[in-house]
């Protein structure tokens, strides 16, 4: 079925959703419209850069299928366009009896999700694996790995253009208006407005999900709040404390994982991330603050009763935030050798989390659909991992080869 599509957001889930569009339509008329000069500029572009492997998702999930397909899907693009692809292996440390009974049941949905070569590990096993980390027990993925997203970004947007798609950058969207039979999208150029038509559009917005879909005819909820996840790097002479992926057991009582300890291709090792609330949709410092933004959170019911079931974990993070000792302490638990001298400023990013109105986080992908407009609600990690099959996923939804959830 041949037609004109706009995709709205220029980081790897847009490009993948681009790409597929011409995959299942050639002849298709494709556009990715992002509001930046450059592609991946914000989650995609600031993440670890962690592979999932499908360890923790409840099985039947579109986290756990989507992430599964997913993994192979990237794993054969990297291989076939030369993209770094590390599997480096992850290990999930176990500090105490607590911890080691919370890893049966994230082995059970590790096997029941198929992750391949997973295995318990007893302290003397998790040291042989990492040297220098130290807990009671812990749980190895072998096959996690690590990928350059934003070179993924790029290759997909490069196979758009050589196909005949555009790839529309400095395009912020401010506007959509559904007629009958087309979705005029109306925006701001350098050079001016923009207004353009299509038969069918997608959003892949990330930070200004709720919004854009809102202008699509979508509903209110949920509502994105934005989380800042601070990096420390570790110095080049320090980088040898770890051979891969080091993450601490998921605590259920707690909305975000905590500080880990994540190789990238490029070299360096991150220590993070904190999770802070940020000022700004895009509020990667401090100092970077928007009234309004601010406003629209307090004002959202969902998220004052999310701050009121968490402040404390709200306080702890805020209190690594402000102190790089306390950032490293929490390392330090699995990386007894770190010292907060081992570590310089390193990245941040901000997660786009969805809150439903009665205060709980989104956990799964959310998909909706309003006339012409297919609207990525809710798409948190492992959704740069999962982006090829999310790609499979809306498309088959948009031209109708597929279901829809």
């Amino acid at each position: 079925m041949t037609g004109s599509y706009a995709v709205v957001g220029g980081g790897i889930l847009g490009a993948a959703v681009a790409r597929r569009l011409q995959e299942v339509s050639p002849g298709s008329r494709v556009t990715i419209w992002e509001k930046e000069d450059r592609l991946a500029a914000h989650q995609t572009g600031r993440n670890s850069g962690v592979v999932h492997a499908g360890l923790y998702y409840p099985p039947g999930s579109l986290k756990a299928t989507l992430c599964r397909r997913g993994v192979g899907l990237l794993r054969e693009f990297c291989a076939a366009h030369d993209i770094a692809y590390t599997e480096c292996g992850k290990v999930l440390v176990a500090l105490d009896g607590t911890e080691t009974g919370r890893l049966a049941a994230i082995e059970e949905r590790a096997r029941a999700n198929g992750v391949p070569g997973v295995r318990r590990l007893s302290g003397g096993e998790l040291r042989e694996i990492e040297p220098h980390v130290r807990g009671v027990a812990g749980l190895h993925s072998p096959r996690t790995a690590i990928v350059d997203f934003p070179g993924v970004t790029r290759a997909l947007a490069g196979l758009v253009e050589r196909d005949g798609g555009t790839v529309a950058l400095g395009h912020e969207l401010t506007g959509i208006e559904q007629r009958t039979g087309e979705v005029v999208l109306t925006g701001r150029r350098h050079g001016g407005p923009v207004r353009e038509r299509f038969d069918r559009v997608v959003l892949c917005t990330g930070l200004h999900s709720d919004r854009t879909a809102e202008r699509a005819g979508d509903g209110y909820a949920p509502r994105i709040v934005p989380f800042r996840g601070e990096y420390h790097l570790l110095r080049p002479e320090r980088r040898a404390l770890v051979r891969g992926l080091v993450y601490p057991v998921p605590d259920p009582r707690y909305p975000f994982l905590g500080v880990h300890l994540t190789p990238r291709v490029d070299g360096e090792v991150m220590v993070g991330p904190n999770a802070v609330l940020a000022l700004a949709r895009e509020g990667y410092a401090w100092r970077t603050v928007s009234v309004a933004d601010l406003r629209a959170t307090w004002a959202d019911a969902g998220f004052r009763r999310f701050a009121r079931r968490h402040w404390p974990t709200g306080a702890r993070e805020l209190a690594g935030s402000v102190s790089t000792r306390r950032f490293v302490a929490a390392a330090r638990r699995y990386v007894p050798e770190l010292r907060a001298a081992d570590v310089v400023a390193g990245p941040r990013g901000i997660r786009a989390q969805a809150i439903d109105p009665d205060g709980s986080l989104v956990d799964d992908f959310r998909i909706s659909a309003r006339g012409r407009v297919t609207a990525l609600r809710n798409a948190p990690s492992p959704a740069a991992t999962s982006a090829l099959a999310i790609a499979e996923h809306v498309v088959g939804a948009v031209l109708d080869t597929g279901s829809r959830r």
